[in-house]
């Protein structure tokens, strides 16, 4: 079965059979228009947004909480940064809120409020890539557009037994361009969805439910006997191994909390004080060292409260937390960047996962 190009028979097939299981088997979901219903498309830029390298299961919460507190694209851009981040708190991948808070915001001034229904506009607003423009065009409003994500990509790779490495550029360029042959010129929402949405339930990464999948008399992985095999991925680097050494620093009974920069990892997010440039076995020597440097405080006590390992795409970060006891008499005033708080007052603080962890560690001890 050539990659290059899709048979009108087998098109039409896979469009007819994939369409009928669809109808049958997709979710209820809360950004999902149900039959009948026009798409809400800022509903499916949001959830677009949130579903980027997270499970549908975890963002249905998340999402309900964000419509909630912002029901309309309006709502959103008028609304302070750090109140999107608390809301978006343990999803991750904090460029995201950011970038969906900025699409608001063009969307607005330059839109009239009404999310774009092109490719080509969707593609101008922040953060909004080929995937995420094809999706919102297409589910919101029907275009004619393909889509290629995770979901997608595993199912064409078995459809059509790619034997090429699934993130090299050709083979992108390769399934880009079957997905475009393969949706229809009506009813390419609900095709799109489809395929989404049979990755997700049946053709699995691991142990995918052939028996269960309404297209494995065309799929070439299926006829193999080979479906686990696809798709086939280049070896990836071993993720670098850092130390940070995250400092909670107390006196009075409340603890400093810092903002992080405007630009890198978790950039306007709040935390505990983080020595990420430290090297090498760090000792409480050290500690006091560096907290007298950066924060101008006099430490009286240390103590190494415990460590965890946090993963991100490229690094293996572990977390050492240390708790140190600070002369009340040098405490600095709070500032846009620089606050006390009780540890168990931080709700109004946007913090990445690994700082919540770091303060319930904290808690516990």
């Amino acid at each position: 079965m050539s990659v290059l190009s899709v048979q009108a028979k087998l098109r039409t097939a896979i469009r007819r059979k994939l369409l009928a299981w669809y109808r049958n088997h997709r979710r209820d979901l809360p950004w999902r228009a149900r039959e009948g219903e026009t798409p809400n498309a800022y509903h499916v830029l949001v959830s677009e947004a949130m579903l980027q390298q997270t499970q549908v299961a975890t963002v249905i919460a998340y999402f309900h909480r964000f419509i909630e507190a912002f029901p309309t694209v309006e709502a959103l851009a008028a609304a302070d940064e750090q109140r999107v981040l608390r809301l978006w708190q343990g999803l991750g991948y904090y460029r995201r809120a950011r970038n969906l808070h900025a699409s608001a915001k063009v969307i607005v001034e330059q839109h009239g409020g009404r999310v774009p229904d092109s490719v080509e506009a969707l593609s101008a607003l922040p953060g909004v890539g080929r995937y995420t423009a094809g999706a919102v065009a297409s589910i919101a409003y029907g275009r004619a557009e393909p889509i290629v994500d995770g979901n997608v990509a595993r199912v064409l790779a078995r459809w059509f037994a790619i034997e090429e490495a699934i993130d090299a550029p050709a083979t992108k360029a390769r399934l880009w361009s079957l997905a475009a042959e393969l949706v229809p010129a009506k009813g390419a929402s609900d095709f799109n969805q489809a395929m989404m949405e049979l990755g997700a339930l049946v053709c699995q990464p691991r142990g995918p439910k052939c028996v269960a999948c309404p297209v494995r008399g065309e799929c070439e992985a299926a006829k193999r006997g080979e479906a686990e095999a696809y798709p086939v991925k280049a070896a990836r680097r071993k993720p670098r191994a850092v130390k940070h050494q995250v400092v909670a620093i107390e006196s009075g009974g409340a603890f400093l909390f810092e903002k992080r920069p405007a630009q890198g990892l978790w950039s306007n997010m709040w935390q505990l004080p983080t020595a990420e440039e430290l090297e090498g076995d760090v000792n409480a020597q050290a500690i006091a060292a560096w907290v007298k440097g950066k924060c101008g405080l006099i430490i009286s006590q240390v103590k190494r409260v415990d460590s965890f390992t946090h993963q991100t795409t490229h690094r293996t970060i572990e977390f050492v937390v240390w708790r140190v006891r600070a002369r009340a008499r040098k405490r600095k005033r709070e500032t846009n960047a620089q606050v006390w708080r009780k540890l168990e007052a931080v709700d109004d603080l946007p913090l990445a996962n690994p700082q919540r962890r770091a303060v319930a560690m904290v808690l516990e001890r």
